[in-house]
């Protein structure tokens, strides 16, 4: 028999009952050390601060706090499929320990951290521990239907749960209750474990952090998208300005000149006309490259597939696209994707020494992915002022992100990931 679970993840099965048994015992046994530790650490800390010992304690203490409640969003998501997104305000890098101290007690994350590490190491160890409790609770029934019962036997009897256990019918009653627990159990064990991890979100989460999050992360993005459009802007009217415009002006001169000499020296004439020709087709060569930096004319005709390719076949390195991209995405998608994958492949030619890249693009789960390898030296890193950071900023517009892969002597994995709805 199988029956689905509610939040629709998988099915109870024998194995689905003994993961979910596992897994609860042991969120049981480790979680409640932990968040007694950590309660107990924060409450003296914050304790300390009017004396002045708990300014340099407490970001450490709440650092860690967050390491902890971070630890269990991952384990809600992994195991039961339950986002609970942080919310922590972001501190300043260089903060001072008394910034950083109270910059952290005004964040309102810190304090549902600190509210849900009494209700984890009470209710939240329940809820974890009844699935290991329902499943090995009926063995005890079943031993002492086998004859336990005579040594557990005393004066009053042995309770197992409400019955009273005094003689072997009674025995076989344990058994029955047993047996009704057992099956309780294969179809309560993994939802007891789902309603922990619910009821974690509830404290630690919370609809409010979502928004708080969510809100904060527009707003960055919004920011994002404003000083790129910006950046992008000064970067067309530069080169406008230092290369097309220049070109044209000086054209206009050269055809003064030429119609001056026309009568009086042809010759020179002549020779000028060769060389206006030359500075007209070169402003035309610069025009036609600032276009294909706004947008190529490629990728608006057939595509991110044959664009990338053709960016492929330009770079100095031998790069292998593969592509499996069932029809097209949106146009700004696209346009992301394209410049995101440039700006890798530059950083891969200009810095990993590498003598090959490999590009692999498709779609899969409503998401359009693209992978970069090289075979480079690796130590590529998501920086304040690399193009990898520029790139990050980029994608957040779009609920986009970027994922490195780069250990010292490579090779070098950079992912993007951008939502195609």
């Amino acid at each position: 028999m199988t029956t689905d679970t509610k939040n629709g993840t998988g099915r109870t099965t024998g194995r689905g009952i003994g993961l979910a048994t596992v897994r609860g015992l042991a969120l049981a046994l480790l979680s409640l050390p932990g968040a007694v530790l950590c309660f107990c650490l924060s409450l003296v800390s914050i304790a300390l601060i009017p004396i002045g010992v708990g300014i340099v304690t407490t970001p450490y203490v709440l650092t860690g706090v967050r390491a902890f409640a971070n630890a269990r969003r991952v384990l809600a998501a992994e195991w039961g499929g339950v986002r609970i997104p942080p919310a922590y305000r972001p501190l300043p890098e260089n903060a001072n320990p008394w910034a950083r101290t109270f910059g952290m007690l005004r964040d309102p994350a810190t304090w549902r951290d600190l509210r849900w590490l009494p209700v984890d190491m009470t209710a939240g160890f329940v809820t974890a521990l009844l699935p290991a409790v329902l499943l090995f609770y009926p063995l005890e029934g079943f031993a002492i239907a086998a004859g336990l019962w005579r040594v557990l036997d005393g004066a009053d009897g042995y309770w197992y749960g409400f019955v009273r256990v005094h003689d072997q019918t009674s025995a076989f009653g344990a058994a029955a209750l047993g047996l009704v627990l057992l099956f309780l159990a294969h179809f309560w064990t993994p939802r007891l474990l789902d309603v922990h991890f619910r009821l974690t979100r509830a404290v630690l989460g919370g609809d409010q952090g979502e928004l708080a999050e969510r809100v904060r992360v527009l707003t960055e993005t919004r920011r994002d998208a404003v000083d790129a459009s910006a950046a992008e802007l000064r970067r067309i009217e530069r080169d406008l300005h230092d290369g097309a415009q220049a070109r044209l002006v000086a054209v206009g001169m050269d055809l003064g000149t030429i119609e001056a000499l026309l009568d009086k020296d042809p010759e020179q004439a002549k020779k000028l006309i060769a060389q206006t020709r030359a500075s007209s087709v070169e402003a035309l060569t610069e025009l036609r490259e600032l276009v294909r930096g706004i947008h190529p004319p490629v990728l608006a005709e057939r595509g991110l597939g044959d664009a990338v390719r053709a960016l492929a076949l330009r770079l100095p390195v031998a790069t292998e696209v593969s592509v499996d991209l069932p029809g097209r995405s949106e146009a700004p998608v696209e346009s992301a994707a394209y410049f995101a994958v440039s700006e890798v492949l530059t950083n891969a030619v200009k810095h990993s020494g590498a003598d090959r890249i490999w590009v692999d693009l498709h779609r899969a789960d409503g998401m359009l992915r693209a992978t970069v390898t090289d075979n480079g030296k690796g130590g590529a890193v998501i920086g304040a002022g690399s193009g990898l950071a520029g790139v990050e900023r980029r994608l957040g517009t779009f609920d986009g992100v970027l994922a490195v892969s780069s250990p010292a002597g490579g090779p070098t994995m950079v992912t993007v990931e951008i939502p195609c709805a």
